[in-house]
């Protein structure tokens, strides 16, 4: 079994930064692609930013030169730089990744539990 744990959420001030971790644990034989998504208050869940395993990077419009993806594959760790928030950034972030397991295989689409974030004007 694996699983995602998400942190670094929190309340802040419009302009300021926050940085999100996300650690993969569990039975992990290798982390193909991970990423990072959101969910605005009443809104769909929405892309934010990939990352493969060789650390190319895909970015939502609405985040490009404002956001930075990055990951420490030794420690099956991703990472989110949030630079210039705004209010329409605050939403639920999620963590995803496809992940090849040693006793259940190939699992394409695995989620944290979500962590808030929350830009105050």
């Amino acid at each position: 079994q694996v699983q995602l744990v998400e942190s670094g959420g929190g309340l802040v001030q419009a302009g300021g930064s926050l940085r999100l971790s996300c650690v993969a644990s569990g039975s992990i034989v290798r982390i193909n692609t991970m990423g990072w998504y959101r969910q605005p208050p009443g809104k769909q869940r929405e892309l934010v930013a990939t990352i493969t395993s060789d650390s190319s990077t895909n970015y939502a419009d609405s985040v490009k030169g404002q956001f930075t993806i990055s990951r420490d594959n030794a420690k099956n760790m991703v990472y989110l730089q949030m630079n210039n928030l705004k209010p329409e950034d605050t939403a639920v972030y999620y963590c995803n990744a496809d992940i090849v397991t040693r006793w259940s295989g190939r699992l394409r689409d695995v989620w944290g539990q979500g962590t808030q974030v929350t830009v105050s004007s």
